[in-house]
């Protein structure tokens, strides 16, 4: 019973030996990894994503293993430098902090010459851009949802509010509110006001009221507006002959008979004040109007068809993708960097489209031409940007207020050619620094029809509010003609919809008074609260108003250069907000006005105690001679008839007033009533002396270009 034991254990101990002999030879350390390559799923730069693998010992002793090094943006950890018969697991990590795509081998090397690589590859994504966030709002790039995700900052948060004139701002529910900037320099006849750019300034208070009688209103800087005497001889009474006149005398309304060589009538920009002879009021014959300034783009093929006058007169011209001439009346001409669309005046600078660039709006500093700032919305808005085929460009802009500004960008869809008739806009909201306020697409039925959409219409009122326009157009190719229908929407001062309605009619501009908006082909207005149809008139045309008169464009009336001769004999005015007749001036037999523009001016105060007048300007034919004519807008009296001396090529284009002037445009060889108006064309720009008349008192420029172009309710300062 032993022995087989003890042969048993003999043999369990040979094979004991023989088996040990084995390991030497067979059973070497044998290296190996789970995997040959490990591919990462795309990561955005500044994050990390992380991948395990196991290296593994398929032998029977210890290895010890030596690695080489791993280049950035992959990291391997836990890299093992002795292995027994178990496992390692390896951390395997990929970071990129640059787009691109990357690799990598991570080589192991044991003891008996086994080896084993690993491939790494992957590639970095740059983080989308967000939209740039309003004020007291963030925008952040969620890597985990992949979406770029709104915040509102912590209340009492210090904020930018975009405007100079509010101090102490803090975040508030999302908004961006402080203090007024209080003004005063001390000296009671000044207007003290604050600019959104520039701060406190101090500009000459409005004359001071009279009793309407025989006192006159008076400024003390500390006392501030009190009365004094007229002057004698100040007429106070209906009663104006040389015979008998109501004039004042030592502060009392009496009758006198004047004497010979008393002023009686005052003078008009071409005719010398009368002056009593016997019974008569003489007065001398009336002068012609010449031209002081002159520039003719077309000698000079430049494409300029667009102006602006300054508050001292100086004239700027623009022109569609032209460089804007700054100062162009003084001795030293700049021209502006870059060229621009459209351009129109705003906080004492000048504020172009598509300029320098497409896509982009700047505000350019006068005196050197430079942009003071620029809004690119494919920069500021990628998520907008990326609904277009990249071409975007700018449409119309409008001045809501001094810290306000609305800009509309048009493009072409996502996936369009470029000579698509398809269109996308998009509405912006900037502040007076260029700070964006709000932005989002328009959407409509009419808007989505592949007829290039246009909006022929932008202004706003003096609350605020914004209006548009948009109509289908009728051809190809700047300058757009409108078609119908036309759709109008309406905004708050944030750019949030309030209503929006569509009209049987051609789109056109449009003029704001009171709470009514003025569509230029309606034969209604409509009230700004909720778009209602207000009233029966003709066809408004580009009205003007003061706050109590409303007075549309001559009957028939245009500015295009190829119109056919229309008789047009008379002006209407017509009362605020009622709309109902006010007065009718009419011209002489065989006598029309010959342009659809008007404008306002005033009159300064001067020995007629009424004080300021509000005239109506507008152009007639009067045996072929360009004439301008002053209309009162209280009464529809004519207050003055002035020939003008020049050679017209077409009938008067546009015109804008100055400081005692008046400058005008002839020429322009494309179309005016399309949009944008007399592009490319090389119009003749004139200036004319208008002594005794000022611009009315500004609107706001609500359409394509400086005072007047809006066509707005005067004054601005008014409540609405």
């Amino acid at each position: 019973m032993w022995v087989p034991l003890v042969v048993g254990l003999a043999v369990a101990v040979l094979g004991a030996g023989c088996h040990n002999e084995q390991t030497l030879v067979d059973t070497q350390g044998r290296l190996r990894l789970s995997a040959e390559q490990v591919t990462f799923p795309s990561t955005y730069v500044g994050t990390t994503r992380e991948q395990t693998v196991r290296v593994l010992n398929a032998g029977r002793s210890a290895l010890r293993i030596s690695w080489t090094p791993v280049d950035a943006p992959f990291t391997v950890e836990g890299l093992p430098d002795r292995l027994g018969t178990d496992e390692a697991e390896l951390r395997v990590r990929f970071a990129p902090m640059a787009p691109g795509s990357y690799s990598a081998t991570l080589t192991g090397t044991a003891s008996g010459g086994g080896t084993v690589t690993l491939t790494l590859t992957g590639e970095g994504l740059a983080i989308p851009a967000c939209p740039t966030p309003t004020a007291c709002h963030s925008f952040t790039f969620d890597v985990a949802t992949e979406q770029c995700v709104e915040a509102q900052l912590p209340d009492g948060m210090a904020c930018d509010p975009g405007n100079e004139c509010v101090v102490g701002a803090t975040c508030q529910a999302g908004r961006c509110k402080g203090q007024e900037r209080v003004c005063d320099d001390g000296n009671a006849c000044t207007t003290d006001v604050c600019n959104p750019l520039d701060g406190c300034q101090a500009v000459p208070a409005p004359p001071c009221p009279g009793d309407g009688v025989c006192q006159v209103g008076v400024c003390d800087p500390v006392k501030g507006c009190g009365l004094a005497k007229a002057p004698d001889g100040t007429f106070c009474g209906p009663r104006r002959g040389c015979d008998v006149a109501d004039v004042c005398v030592d502060a009392k309304c009496v009758a006198r008979d004047l004497p010979d060589g008393f002023q009686c009538e005052p003078a008009t920009p071409c005719q010398g004040e009368g002056r009593c002879d016997g019974s008569v009021c003489a007065r001398p014959p009336p002068t012609v109007l010449a031209p002081n300034w002159t520039l003719d783009a077309q000698k000079q093929s430049v494409d300029l068809h667009d102006m602006m006058v300054w508050p001292d007169g100086n004239v700027t011209l623009s022109g569609f993708f032209a460089s804007p001439v700054l100062d162009a009346t003084s001795d030293t001409p700049r021209v502006s960097q870059g060229t621009a669309r459209r351009c129109m005046l705003w906080n004492a600078r000048l504020l172009c489209m598509d300029s320098p660039q497409q896509g982009q709006v700047s505000l350019v500093e006068r005196t050197t031409g430079v942009a003071r700032w620029s809004f690119t919305l494919a920069a500021a808005r990628p998520d907008l940007a990326a609904m277009t085929n990249q071409t975007l460009f700018m449409a119309r802009l409008a001045v809501m207020a001094s810290d306000r500004l609305a800009a509309l960008f048009e493009a072409y869809p996502v996936n369009e050619p470029s000579n698509t008739l398809c269109r996308v806009y998009f509405l912006v909201v900037l502040d007076a620094k260029g700070g964006l306020v709000s932005a989002g697409q328009l959407t409509d039925p009419l808007l989505a029809q592949c007829n290039h959409p246009h909006p022929f219409g932008l202004v706003s009122d003096v609350a605020g509010d914004l209006y548009l326009t948009f109509s289908p157009t009728v051809n190809a190719g700047a300058p757009l003609q409108a078609g119908s229908p036309t759709l109008v929407m309406a905004y708050s001062s944030d750019g949030v919809e309030r209503w929006r309605k569509t009209l049987p009619m051609h789109g056109g501009e449009l003029g704001t008074v009171r709470g009514l908006l003025l569509p230029e082909r309606a034969s209604q207005a409509l009230r700004t609260q909720d778009g209602a149809e207000v009233g029966a008139l003709p066809v408004l045309g580009r009205v003007v108003a003061t706050r109590e008169v409303m007075v549309p464009s001559p009957a028939g009336t245009t500015v295009n250069p190829d119109a056919t001769v229309v008789s047009s004999p008379e002006l209407k005015g017509y009362t605020v907000p009622e709309l109902t007749p006010a007065w009718t001036y009419r011209l002489g037999e065989g006598q029309s006005f010959v342009s659809k523009e008007l404008r306002l001016a005033e009159t300064r105060p001067g020995a007629d105690a009424e004080g300021i007048e509000t005239l109506v300007l507008g152009f007639v034919a009067d045996n072929f001679t360009p004439t301008l004519v002053g209309v009162r807008a209280k009464d529809g009296s004519e207050a003055f008839r002035c020939a003008l001396s020049y050679s017209p090529r077409t009938m008067p284009q546009l015109f804008e007033l100055g400081p005692e002037s008046l400058v005008l445009m002839d020429g322009a060889s494309t179309c005016g009533e399309c949009d944008l108006p007399f592009a490319n064309s090389r119009a003749r720009f004139q200036r004319f002396p208008l002594p005794g008349l000022q611009p009315a008192e500004q609107p706001w420029p609500g359409t394509f270009g400086g005072p007047g172009h809006g066509h707005h309710e005067l004054p601005v300062r008014s409540s609405p």
